[in-house]
């Protein structure tokens, strides 16, 4: 029993919730049991998905029953389904986390009424992203994104978020037109917005004509996933917002770009190699980003620094086009999701519990809450790359995958990634003492809370030493703590479970490297042709013009490696 009925229902599941929750209006409780009613159904169908991606192979729905490619077609492989199931996680920890703050604070800062609409629109963007199977509908959910992303950075309406805001949104709108003309020349030139058509159609224009369509894509998925030089906007767009908007943007919204990326690389132009750039531009992004961390005072933009630095990472896994190396991609991109979201939740239960994240006003939080310094150390160890966990799996499948492509360019990424890690374990461990080991008394910045931390510090230190009740010393607000632990356990499950990870991530893979698979999963509902991969059923003739730009595109390549 096919199971491709379930496609649209993680974007028509958060768009029904949203609504549900405007017509809510103030009623908050009702808001947050529909929102996490919605994320649950969602994450299981995605779940399921991914299942049924093995097991049954991609899943393809024409809306409407429109003959493709002619239709809209929503699609789900196993790449798509594996970014569902982590970015639903995900969300759901988050708002769940949200919920907890809601209930902490004391000020109405966060208009839930607002949040939770805003919030399941911003999962129906991400979702919609994941399974479009045409280039406009991947726009779409670009601008579900975009318009959900606004409200929720700019949440309070404070100048400095609004300030913020207004400069996201520019940046955002600039990459949307750069995407939207994209697609205008796209269909002038093919005829179509359909991506398994595109596969074949975009490998019979001009050479020149491919270049500068593969650019202009590349150009706007860059600006989406903050890589060098377009992430100039992010380290400042991201620390103001909200504690639990500033996690899942930081887990989701770059990832979304970089998954465009490795679609129009594996599938829009699989036959057309822009790898050197590629692997320029991913230098460039480790070295510039983790730089950029180094120089911070603030933890919310020491981890906005990391997260540039370590998309180039997965540009670089995109870039070599090998097998291994997008299953490395693949591999981290879960890693870095879970673990760049539990990192952000973390620093938002700091902000929480000092009222502060400037790591130089900061100290003695390894007296005060001993847990809480667990659960920012555990991730952060795991995103420097330390072994076994999970980081350090990600960062030697990606150097051995270098390394076996015997290239100059590529042993130099090698070089540079290792060099990125060794100076992200730098940055964690640095702030990391600063902020748990030091004494606020060391701290050179004093704040008010700088003060506080000393007068707590001073209290428990007394109260130890007559063997009293130690009266500053706070548990973390329970509703906050346990969706980061959560978090923090499913980056520890990553590592323990990373033998079946792994194995999706390379079967995805597989799928990726031969873009067959796809064509065929597409043009089988509604059409009939000779048979393709697995059993399915490509058009007359695509089959063979797919294989013969495979084969062009394996010789451009065995000749730039002999080079």
């Amino acid at each position: 029993m096919t199971l491709a009925a379930l496609v649209p229902l993680p974007v028509v599941l958060p768009l029904l919730g949203a609504g549900i929750n405007l017509l809510a209006g103030m009623r908050v409780r009702l808001q947050n049991l529909v929102t996490v009613i919605t994320l649950v159904l969602v994450l299981c169908i995605s779940g399921v998905l991914l299942w049924a991606t093995d097991a049954q192979g991609i899943q393809v729905v024409a809306v409407g029953g429109w003959e493709l490619p002619f239709g809209i077609a929503l699609v789900v492989d196993r790449l798509s389904a594996l970014m569902l199931v982590v970015s639903m996680l995900v969300t759901l920890s988050v708002f769940i986390y949200a919920v907890g703050q809601e209930m902490t604070d004391d000020s109405q800062q966060s208009p839930v009424s607002v949040f939770n609409p805003a919030y399941l629109i911003l999962c129906a963007g991400v979702a919609g992203s994941f399974i479009a199977g045409d280039l406009f509908n991947l726009y779409v959910g670009f601008e579900m994104l975009l318009v959900a992303s606004f409200v929720l950075i700019t949440i309070g309406v404070t100048p400095e978020r609004v300030r913020v805001g207004a400069t996201y949104i520019v940046v955002s709108l600039l990459s949307s037109l750069i995407f939207l003309g994209s697609i205008g020349l796209i269909y002038a030139a093919t005829g179509t917005v359909n991506m398994a058509d595109l596969a074949v159609k975009l490998s019979m224009l001009p050479e020149d004509v491919q270049l500068f369509l593969h650019i202009a894509l590349l150009l706007g998925f860059g600006i989406k996933a903050a890589v060098f030089p377009l992430s100039f906007w992010l380290p400042d767009s991201y620390p103001t917002a909200p504690a639990p908007v500033t996690a899942v943007f930081a887990g989701l919204l770059t990832k979304v770009g970089i998954y465009a990326i490795i679609r129009t690389e594996t599938l829009l132009f699989f036959g057309q190699s822009l790898r050197t750039p590629l692997l320029i531009v991913a230098g460039l992004t480790l070295i510039v980003g983790i730089l950029g961390a180094v120089a911070q005072t603030d933890l919310k933009r020491m981890l906005s620094f990391t997260l540039v630095s370590h998309i180039g990472y997965l540009l670089f896994g995109v870039a070599l086009g090998t097998e291994l190396g997008l299953a490395a991609a693949l591999y981290y991109t879960v890693h870095h999701i879970v673990v760049q979201t539990t990192l952000f939740l973390a620093v938002g239960l700091i902000e929480q519990r000092t009222g502060t994240t400037k790591i130089s006003a900061l100290g003695g939080l390894m007296t005060l809450s001993p847990a809480l310094s667990w659960i920012f150390l555990i991730p952060a160890l795991n995103l420097g790359g330390i072994p076994p966990l999970s980081g350090f799996i990600g960062k030697i499948a990606l150097f051995f995958a270098g390394i076996l492509d015997a290239d100059w360019l590529t042993i130099t990424l090698v070089a540079i990634g290792a060099l990125t890690s060794l100076l992200t374990l730098y940055v964690i461990g640095r702030t990391w003492n600063q902020v748990f080991w030091r004494s606020p008394v060391e701290a050179p910045e004093r704040l008010p809370e700088t003060e506080r931390l000393i007068k707590q510090i001073k209290a428990v230190k007394g109260a130890r030493a007559i063997g009293a009740e130690e009266p500053a010393r706070q548990k973390l607000p329970g509703a906050m703590a346990r969706p980061a632990v959560l978090m923090l356990a499913v980056s520890i499950a990553l590592t323990v479970f990373a033998g079946p990870l792994w194995r999706t991530a390379e079967n995805a893979a597989v799928n990726l490297i031969d873009p067959r698979i796809y064509v065929s999963a597409v043009f089988e509902v509604g059409q009939n042709g000779t048979p393709g991969p697995d059993g399915k059923s490509v058009p007359p003739g695509y089959a063979d013009d797919i294989s013969e730009a495979s084969e062009q595109q394996a010789g451009a390549d065995a000749a730039g490696g002999e080079q």
